[in-house]
């Protein structure tokens, strides 16, 4: 009898761990917290008492991703050429490698910008109205040779696209490369030049897959370049000008995004851009910017975009903490709520409530999670690398970069930005769908979206000051994770 008991025994535990095992859902956890992970694997969890729920539904999808990453500028790649070749090729593989933060969407400049060295266009003379002396030779030093290594680096390509601060000052009616606005007699010339810019940089082997029309065409307070458009102007453009060039020179394949500005504004543009059928068919989509408040994801604008246009896209074009110096290797910064941008000292006193101090990678993850749960498609940084003074740039505008380096030490910084990034851009691919997500516990910020590969990426932000556990649920299946204070993590889950 004691033989048979034994056995039974033996049975019954055997049959309780096959069914837990059952009924356990295996996920790959990798976090990055303020207590110093950096996209570490996480397989220890301890259990817990009244852990949250997140629930996963991949039957019911929203949109579709078409990428993360970051900004080609002048200043980012003049620095990769001051570093030795071991740091450039680190910087690069990091970005663009698989083993990397894999970049998937990309952004570039037209004629200089502010993170560029000096002002320059590529129409260099003026009353040239058919671009006859076009050249993009200020490019070929620093900023295309630095496209091409991503190209490289990279195993399943990105999309870049690029946006004019503006035109140059002969085109406009103030002459200047600050503000003013483009003469209505060189439409025609502007969009040639376009056109050119595609040419030019097919023949250096880099296919462009689309535009934003133009940066902020709100303008930037009269300090770097800019050129103004109203929603109608740019629409008006855009109907008549861009979008019949592109096409009549075989260009119609690329990717126009009106708009490129803060997010606040974007009613009165899509209402603008979609106006007609003939104006909304040469715009596949809407540009935003995150500097009208880096805390608020204004997701009533979003929504109102995508319930506009609801087969274009939305992409968040550019987003940086901007209005600091970055602090050089002390990843507790990053963390803290000390940072500020341009709002917190500038904005109107009615509008200082959009710019609290906040911690830059707080103000990172919550916006890409609030973005992506609120329609936007893809999430593009600003420059990839800047220096320690937050530069090169000619107008002294200093910014926050992923990675900082030192070139007279050769010396590479990757910040804590760089590995938020990483959640999302190395997890969650083109072509992606966000999928729904019931969260029982609304201090944790959540998103997900399943690959096309079956595989489910959910990336959690806990922002509070206390560990936290949740249970991931997906078809009858669960699993329980621990997440610590001041920490975002990717948890990924193999559907087949």
């Amino acid at each position: 009898m004691k033989t048979n008991y034994f056995f039974y025994t033996l049975f019954l535990v055997i049959m309780i761990s096959c069914n837990q095992k059952e009924h356990k859902l295996s996920v790959d956890v990798y976090e990055t917290s303020e207590a110093g992970n950096k996209l570490t694997k996480i397989t220890d969890f301890i259990p817990a008492e009244n852990a949250a729920t997140i629930t996963l539904n991949p039957d019911k999808t929203f949109q579709t991703i078409t990428g993360f990453g970051g900004a080609f500028t002048e200043s980012s790649a003049y620095l990769l050429n001051k570093l030795s070749q071991k740091n450039r090729d680190t910087i690069i593989q990091a970005y663009f490698s698989e083993e990397g933060a894999n970049y998937s969407l990309t952004r570039t400049h037209m004629n200089s910008c502010d993170f560029s060295l000096s002002q320059y266009s590529y129409s260099p003379v003026a009353e040239d109205v058919n671009l006859e002396h076009f050249t993009i030779k200020d490019d070929m030093d620093d900023l295309i040779p630095m496209i091409k290594d991503a190209m490289k680096a990279s195993k399943d390509g990105f999309k870049i696209f690029a946006s004019p601060w503006t035109a140059a000052p002969w085109m406009k009616d103030n002459n200047k490369w600050v503000g003013g606005k483009l003469l209505p007699k060189y439409y025609d010339t502007w969009a040639l030049f376009f056109s050119k810019y595609i040419d030019a940089y097919q023949a250096e082997g880099i296919d462009i897959w689309g535009f934003t029309v133009e940066n902020e065409p709100h303008g930037n307070g009269d300090n770097w370049e800019s050129m103004h458009f109203t929603p109608k102007e740019m629409t008006d453009f855009v109907e008549f000008h861009l979008g019949p060039k592109l096409e009549k020179e075989g260009y119609g394949d690329k990717i126009i995004l009106g708009y490129d500005q803060n997010r606040e504004g974007l009613k009165e543009w899509v209402d603008e851009m979609y106006r007609s059928e003939s104006a909304s068919k040469y715009f596949d989509g809407t540009a935003i910017h995150w500097y009208e408040s880096t805390y608020e994801v204004f997701p009533e604008a979003l929504q109102y975009a995508h319930n506009k246009a609801p087969e274009k896209y939305l992409i968040e074009t550019e987003g940086c903490i901007d209005s600091e110096i970055p602090v050089w290797q002390d990843d507790a910064w990053y963390w803290k709520k000390e940072a500020t941008d341009w709002g917190y000292d500038w904005r109107e006193p009615e509008n200082k409530y959009l710019h609290p101090k906040y911690a830059p990678v707080n103000r990172y993850a919550r916006d890409i999670i609030g973005c992506l749960n609120n329609w936007v498609d893809g999430w593009v940084d600003w420059n990839m690398v800047l220096d320690t003074k937050g530069g090169p740039n000619w107008f002294e505008n200093w910014c926050v970069a992923p990675v900082i380096v030192d070139p007279e030490k050769d010396e590479v910084y990757f910040t804590p930005l760089y590995y938020t990034m990483a959640h999302f851009s190395k997890y969650i691919r083109p072509e992606a769908k966000v999928i729904e997500v019931n969260n029982s516990d609304k201090e944790l910020q959540v998103t997900a979206a399943q690959n096309t590969d079956g595989s489910i990426a959910v990336v959690v932000f806990n922002e509070g000051k206390t560990k936290k556990s949740f249970k991931i649920s997906l078809g009858g299946k669960e699993t329980l994770i621990n997440i610590d204070a001041q920490a975002l993590q990717t948890v990924m889950i193999a559907t087949k």
